[in-house]
């Protein structure tokens, strides 16, 4: 993860939250957006969760049936697994976010970077991979899709872990790589690196491996796509600095975009002011009159001429 004093030193201050809220509600609305506009090329989707299918059981890393098998037959697993897939996701990454920024100011901006670069890393991987999850193969190759099966018990319906009648406003095939996975994982780090009681730094470590857990057993994702969510966060934890640089150079710029230019002396070389603004010794209002007493504050060589004047007339006076 970025270092948190860094980031909070290129900051200069803490965020607040008027300013925080909308910007990552514009970033995540242009995630789901993009996902939204991904073509989905079903065949190629097939074909790519095929083929991942193929070289896990060459590396012997299927994992997916024997889990899936699990909770398709125990309802009393499969049912929360399908809560915690369907809400957790939702719920725990904004959680998270909100204790970093109202108990780790220091750490929240690299944090929050952090989180929003990866996600849109793992929007190219959507664009450049469409994958089709195993709950959506063909039932031949043995997979059960369990938020179909307990969808009596929940708020989502038989198309996608997405409300009843909103299935059609989801891309399916965008299972490569899994952010659930990979915001589990982020909520895990910050949970452990900044946690001070026990309690919380074990649910950091719990939370990502039950999250793995369930987005294999209930057929939404392979091993390799939680393998690829991880991978995604990693290349996000990297980007981290240089992002923070790039918005530090951007705010930079466009402050001194709107700076307001100081006022620029007369070709005169007097400096004159406004009728609003208070003058100073030197300065002068446009067609204001001046007093002798001024003139003479003033204008240094009257005031010597005045004085020239009054020793010329002293002998004449005492005559």
């Amino acid at each position: 993860m970025p270092h948190a004093t860094a980031a909070t030193s290129s900051a200069g201050h803490r965020p607040r939250w008027w300013t925080e809220l909308p910007l990552i509600a514009v970033v995540y609305g242009l995630y789901s957006l993009g996902r939204l506009l991904v073509h989905e090329n079903i065949p190629a989707a097939v074909e790519n969760g095929l083929a991942v299918l193929r070289l896990e059981k060459a590396l012997h890393l299927n994992a997916e049936h024997p889990l899936n098998r699990l909770l398709t037959e125990h309802a009393s697993l499969g049912v929360p697994a399908d809560f915690a897939y369907a809400s957790l996701h939702y719920v725990v990454t904004p959680a998270v976010l909100i204790w970093v920024f109202r108990r780790r100011s220091a750490a929240y901006r690299a944090a929050r970077t952090w989180l929003m670069t990866s996600t849109l890393l793992g929007l190219v991987g959507f664009t450049l991979m469409p994958t089709c999850p195993p709950r959506l193969l063909d039932a031949r190759h043995g997979f059960v899709d369990t938020m179909a099966q307990y969808s009596h018990y929940g708020w989502w319906g038989t198309g996608a872990s997405a409300p009843r009648g909103l299935s059609g406003m989801t891309n399916q095939y965008a299972a490569m790589p899994s952010l659930h996975v990979g915001w589990a994982l982020w909520c895990g780090i910050l949970l452990w690196r900044h946690g001070r009681h026990p309690l919380v730094r074990t649910v950091g470590i719990a939370y990502p491996l039950l999250t793995v857990f369930v987005v294999m057993g209930t057929a939404n994702h392979y091993f390799l796509d939680a393998v690829a969510g991880a991978a995604v966060m990693g290349v996000g934890a990297l980007l981290t600095r240089p992002v923070m640089r790039i918005a530090d150079r951007v705010k930079d710029l466009v402050r001194a975009v709107l700076v307001r230019v100081p006022a620029s002396v007369s070709p005169s070389g007097s400096t004159i002011v406004s009728t609003g603004c208070k003058t100073s010794a030197g300065e002068r209002i446009p067609g204001q009159r001046t007093t002798s007493a001024d003139s003479g504050a003033a204008d240094p060589t009257a005031a010597v001429g005045s004085a020239a004047a009054a020793s010329d007339d002293a002998p004449a006076a005492a005559r």
